[in-house]
């Protein structure tokens, strides 16, 4: 009997720009979902519908720390954005190393002509991706 699995909403915190991806029902692979502009919404309203609409169960936030490991002003500001989501959700959200998935990405989309957001996107999928790896769970 195959048993479906709580989804994991991915987050790549930007400031402009949040990227977003979501696990599929089983918990194997990360598929990026619309990139959010923080100019055009409320993040906390938009998360509350996609947690809704997928079944979301738990969240992941990129924490992008230096490549030396120490925090720096992104790194607080994803810190608190992982406080407000936990606090305004409801859910358990944790937080996730990003170094290198923005580079990544941008590697991935190298010569594309991918819309505006897709790096965004792709990043959110690479640490949803690495999250799931690690716990066991992709």
């Amino acid at each position: 009997m195959i048993v479906a699995h709580t989804r994991i909403l991915g987050i790549d915190p930007g400031e402009r720009r949040v990227g977003l991806a979501v696990s599929d029902p089983l918990g194997i692979t990360a598929q990026g979902l619309d990139t959010f502009d923080r100019r055009e919404g409320d993040l906390t309203e938009h998360l509350r519908k996609l947690v809704e609409e997928y079944e979301v169960g738990e969240i992941v936030v990129g924490h992008p720390l230096s490549m030396s490991g120490r925090p720096s002003e992104t790194t607080r500001s994803a810190e608190a954005l992982a406080r407000d989501i936990e606090a305004a959700l409801g859910l358990p959200v944790s937080l996730w190393d990003e170094r290198l998935t923005s580079a990544e990405a941008k590697r991935v989309l190298a010569g594309s002509r991918a819309p505006k957001g897709a790096t965004d996107r792709i990043a959110a999928a690479l640490i949803l991706q690495g999250y799931m790896d690690a716990k066991g769970t992709g």
